[in-house]
């Protein structure tokens, strides 16, 4: 029986002109392991700065996407911003987490793959595909706004991002962990726009769950 998953085919922009790619690509592995590790899955990265992750249970699946974002602005080289194009696409699949990702072929595999294609002839760097639902547009409008508000990040702002994402601490707790003071915190958050942010993925979250349970 297929189950609804998603698929996310994504690859780093302008990575032949990262001088230490050895930093990248062990970047991305260790951000796609702990990613698959929180939200199940299996990840595989292809051709150095190519990669795709498919999750079985697809409500999380922006949520992902701009983590893996927020990782890779993090770390930015100071000559460099780094950053991915990536596609998502949530769908009716017959792939297993033990079978590899490159010898999966329906739907959302093949969606998620064409839509990367589709970004990397124009400036957007996120997208989001629903193969069984309509699209009226509002999803679409979505996430361009997440897209432009991921990009105006500065490394700071990814960095709290990204740690929020993996569990949701107090500004107090932040600072601690970052040895700086609430006040950057809260400035940091702020720049991020964190608030609507985690407001907006809470919503993408419920809109990405089974269809079934939504019913």
């Amino acid at each position: 029986m297929p189950q609804r998953i998603a698929v996310l085919t994504g690859d780093v922009i302008d990575s032949r002109q990262v001088r230490d790619r050895t930093r990248l690509y062990r970047l991305l592995d260790d951000t796609l392991a702990a990613l698959v590790a929180r939200h199940g899955g299996r990840a595989e990265r292809f051709r150095g700065d190519a990669f795709q992750l498919a999750l079985p249970d697809p409500r999380p699946a922006m949520t992902v996407a701009i983590a893996l974002r927020a990782a890779l602005i993090e770390c930015s080289e100071p000559e460099q911003r780094w950053d991915a194009r990536l596609a998502v696409a949530v769908g009716a699949s017959h792939w297993h987490g033990e079978r590899r990702l490159t010898d999966a072929d329906d739907a959302p595999f093949v969606q998620s793959g064409q839509g990367l294609d589709t970004l990397a002839e124009g400036p957007a760097r996120l997208s989001l595909a629903l193969l069984d639902e309509p699209d009226d547009g509002g999803l679409d409008l979505l996430v361009r706004y997440l897209d432009d508000l991921v990009a105006g990040w500065s490394t700071y702002s990814a960095e709290v991002v990204r740690l929020n994402l993996e569990r949701e601490y107090s500004q107090q707790a932040l600072a601690e962990r970052l040895g700086i003071r609430q006040p950057s915190v809260h400035k940091r958050l702020r720049a991020a726009r964190w608030p609507l942010l985690s407001d907006t993925l809470a919503y993408l979250n419920q809109r990405l769950a089974d269809r079934e349970g939504r019913s």
